[in-house]
């Protein structure tokens, strides 16, 4: 899978907040154009009151990726902090249940590459992915502290 956003990418990607569970943290994702490429930019504030504390924009898989991906790569840019990926399958059945790795991110396009092995399981999931092949769906989130988030992304792909 390489997602370019080409397309029609408001149907394959969701955006949404912890509004979902309490929280009132907020934002919005926009599908723009620069220099004949589409990306996704992800802008919002992100708050911990309520028990609250992200936004993300979240597709999910098409189609199981291969068994042998070593991981996930992005290409990004924003506003010098931290984001994670969260990956998804058929263990992660509650809203808080996901697979995490963080990355920072610059004002310039870079590539970033997160190996599956350090992705970590949230609250009380098994400790590691089992099988790419289980992998449901990946999400791009601003998470866990208050702060104003803005990210683009340009690819997101296994590698």
């Amino acid at each position: 899978m390489m997602e370019t956003f080409s397309g029609t990418p408001g149907t394959r990607w969701r955006f949404f907040t912890d509004a979902v569970m309490g929280g009132v943290s907020s934002g919005r994702v926009e599908f723009v154009s620069d220099s004949a490429r589409v990306h996704a930019r992800m802008t919002g504030k992100v708050s911990i009151a309520n028990n609250g504390g992200f936004i993300q924009i979240r597709m999910d898989l098409p189609a199981p990726p291969p068994a042998d991906i070593e991981g996930v790569r992005l290409v990004v840019r924003g506003n010098r902090q931290r984001y994670f990926v969260h990956l998804r399958n058929a263990a992660t059945r509650l809203p808080w249940q996901y697979y995490q790795a963080g990355f920072e991110v610059g004002t310039e396009w870079n590539e970033v590459h997160l190996p599956l092995a350090s992705f970590m399981a949230s609250g009380s999931m098994p400790g590691a992915i089992a099988t790419a092949e289980s992998l449901r769906s990946i999400g791009i989130v601003a998470y866990g502290r208050d702060h104003e988030a803005e990210i683009e992304i340009r690819e997101v792909a296994f590698y």
